[in-house]
């Protein structure tokens, strides 16, 4: 049962990786996507090699987004959670010390919240398949009521 759930949150996270990012995927959409954002934040112009970057990475969470819809398999939910966390450290760097946009937020909360639930719920499932005994409660307690 808790190996169904996680492989359903690794799911989850690749649908949610897809919604947000598909957009920067190619030169087009991410130019409409520009624009909108421009609508709700003041953004600065991009010049093509900004917009390269943002598809290349757009293009590159498009394609592990879909791998773990397809196969959510759990390392890929660890090897997620570790990217978002990367993801949301760049993110915090440039909202904190560089000062920039706020609309970024609406992208940061959903990675570090992501990024510790996958986190948390591969060590978890590890603890709970390796019947390692354990004083915390929260895995004794996921391991009885879960399993």
């Amino acid at each position: 049962m808790l190996s169904m759930n996680y492989r359903r949150l690794v799911r989850s996270s690749a649908i949610y990786d897809l919604v947000a990012t598909a957009a920067f995927a190619t030169p087009w959409t991410f130019g409409i996507i520009h624009q909108l954002l421009g609508q709700l934040t003041p953004l600065p112009p991009f010049v093509p090699l900004h917009v390269l970057f943002a598809n290349l990475l757009g293009s590159i969470v498009v394609v592990w987004s879909a791998l773990r819809v397809w196969n959510p398999q759990p390392i890929f939910g660890l090897f997620d959670s570790i990217a978002r966390g990367l993801f949301f450290i760049w993110q915090l760097y440039y909202l904190v010390v560089m000062g920039g946009s706020p609309i970024v937020w609406f992208f940061a909360i959903p990675e570090l919240l992501f990024g510790l639930a996958q986190g948390y719920g591969f060590w978890l499932l590890h603890k709970v398949h390796a019947g390692s005994p354990t004083n915390c409660k929260i895995v004794r307690y996921f391991a009885t009521v879960l399993s």
